[in-house]
């Protein structure tokens, strides 16, 4: 199953990523990746998605889902460091995956914030994402 990433949330003072389910009358009915629990993000809660998520590089920024599969090119199989992995470990990481990223607006904070999606969708989704461009070709296609 293709994950979409305009539907996987990060949502503030929430640990984990949750799938967006439908709209409620305070905010969001979302789904926890990890333990499938249903809640209701308030309104008043920061919900972002995956989708709108970009990475500062030297040259221009880049997805966050480009960044994953290339974390993907090189992890293979194994998971992503811990979060609470050292900061050097983490840098080496993402200077073999995105090797342009701008040191000074990608913060240490970031790439665990970062790791810690990746090892979530390697463990309860798919690295197999819904790309929007096919999905409106399908659309006209269909029409």
């Amino acid at each position: 199953m293709k994950t979409d990433l305009t539907k996987i949330l990060s949502i503030s003072g929430q640990h984990g990523l949750f799938l967006y389910l439908a709209q409620a009358r305070g905010g969001a009915i979302v789904e926890s990746l990890s333990d499938k629990k249903r809640t209701v993000a308030g309104a008043s809660n920061r919900i972002t998605t995956l989708a709108d998520i970009s990475i500062y590089t030297t040259e221009e920024e880049v997805k966050l889902q480009e960044v994953l599969l290339k974390m993907k090119e090189v992890l293979g199989d194994a998971p992503a460091p811990s979060p609470k992995a050292d900061a050097a470990e983490l840098k080496a990481l993402f200077e073999k995956a995105l090797p342009n990223y701008d040191d000074s607006r990608f913060y240490v904070s970031h790439m665990k914030k970062v790791v810690e999606w990746y090892n979530e969708i390697k463990n309860y989704a798919s690295f197999d994402f819904v790309n929007p461009d096919e999905e409106e070709e399908e659309k006209a296609a269909e029409e």
